[in-house]
């Protein structure tokens, strides 16, 4: 299944912020990163923080497009239990 992520770089702590609606792709998981976006640094580390947040292994997460973009998908295992939406929106 596929996961759309909007990250924050250069976070002081790596969380998950909550969720946003995007017109074209609906549900997005906003994720603050604890990591600088140079060389990949962030993408290694919103990929490892992702799997230890939803109970993967790193190996079964894997970025399908975005890798220069604050906007990224991922493909994750279908019937991944996803971080719960909340009643104000987030």
């Amino acid at each position: 299944m596929k996961l759309h992520v909007r990250a924050t770089p250069n976070a002081r702590v790596s969380e998950i912020v909550g969720w946003e609606e995007d017109a074209p792709v609906g549900p997005v998981l906003r994720v603050r990163i604890a990591a600088p976006p140079v060389e990949g640094k962030a993408n290694a580390l919103l990929r490892e923080f992702l799997a230890q947040a939803l109970g993967l292994s790193k190996s079964t997460i894997t970025l399908e497009k975005g890798g220069s973009s604050r906007y990224k998908t991922f493909c994750i295992p279908d019937g991944t239990r996803l971080p719960e939406r909340r009643t104000d929106g987030r």
